[in-house]
């Protein structure tokens, strides 16, 4: 009756379990259950809520960065990859996470066409991976942005020597810096955290700050579906105040701003970067528990993580998720 709330929270304190998570949750998804009425019903008051109100004003932006994104770096350094990509890896020829990673930052910047002369824009930039990447491979000048202070901290230290400046923003500040214009713009996992409600705005600001011959890539989680929200425990543990667009509402904030050039899906390199990312952490799970953080890394925190990523495995390989690439232009 509490629907995946009720699920997740039993699961965190140890009132069930399952010989393999992942196949649990591939059953569960793929049986539609998300469709019964109880649970619709649960997500009613949740749904209505983000239909009246925006869930990522200014102030409520801040809070996933808070919450997820400024636990201490050294327990994602456990399980990503050296190149510190917390968003879809492509496993195109190899399995190995160090190679996946390289793979889908190559990819970004040949979709970019970037060159030694240009100017890169970050939009929610993470650790640096890709400025680093793109600064270090292309030769190119790169801004990125972003409101986590412990991703701001290790990024600047992690780019250091090349030409990358990391600023702590909120992109709707990006017209009236002094930062633009850009000859290339990516946001790689960071639309997302920003709200249906605010899709028509960001398109406008990457609008405004692209050169005319300029190119814009879209990294996203990509939803079948179109809703206000996201899943009630993602929200409450994991991701507050975000949820994954569908491609009508991506479509509907471009419109007559920028033209989609081009729109592909990697939903299926989305399945092995999980299972890596899963794999990783519990293997170095002692590790990660041993960590001094005022955050401790405790049992509950274990079962939490592994519940998300296996969760979120069997949605994308069940395809109730998707991973897409859109490269845009300026209209007109």
């Amino acid at each position: 009756m509490r629907g995946t709330l009720g699920v997740g929270e039993s699961y965190m304190d140890g009132d069930w379990d399952a010989e393999s998570l992942g196949a649990f949750f591939h059953h569960a998804l793929g049986a539609r259950l998300r469709c019964h009425p109880l649970i619709r019903l649960n997500r009613l008051a949740q749904d209505v809520y983000a239909r009246i109100r925006n869930l990522q004003t200014r102030s409520r932006a801040r809070a996933v960065a808070e919450e997820h994104y400024d636990l201490d770096h050294r327990m994602y350094a456990l399980f990503l990859g050296p190149w510190n990509q917390y968003t879809c890896c492509f496993f195109d020829g190899t399995d190995q996470l160090e190679r996946a990673e390289a793979c889908k930052l190559e990819m970004l910047c040949d979709k970019l066409e970037i060159s030694a002369d240009d100017r890169v824009l970050d939009i929610g930039c993470g650790w640096g991976g890709f400025a680093k990447y793109a600064a270090s491979t292309r030769g190119c000048r790169v801004v990125g942005i972003s409101l986590s202070d412990e991703q701001i901290a290790y990024a600047r230290d992690y780019t250091q020597g090349l030409p990358v400046e990391i600023h702590k923003m909120d992109y709707r500040d990006l017209p009236t810096s002094r930062h633009g214009p850009f000859d290339k713009i990516l946001i790689c996992g960071m639309i997302e955290h920003v709200g249906y409600k605010n899709y028509r705005g960001l398109m406008r600001v990457v609008r405004s700050v692209l050169r005319n011959d300029g190119l814009f890539l879209l990294h996203t989680i990509g939803n079948r579906d179109s809703t206000p929200v996201v899943d009630p425990w993602i929200e409450k543990y994991i991701f507050r105040n975000s949820m994954a667009p569908s491609m009508r509402q991506l479509a509907r904030a471009a419109e007559d701003l920028l033209v989609i050039e081009d729109w592909e899906n990697y939903g299926h390199y989305y399945v092995p970067t999980l299972q890596a990312w899963h794999d990783n952490f519990n293997r170095n799970w002692e590790a990660i528990r041993a960590l001094d953080t005022p955050r401790p890394f405790d049992e509950r925190f274990r079962r939490m993580w592994n519940f998300y990523l296996m969760s979120s495995r069997a949605a994308f390989e069940v395809e109730d998720l998707h991973l897409w690439h859109l490269v845009m232009t300026r209209y007109g």
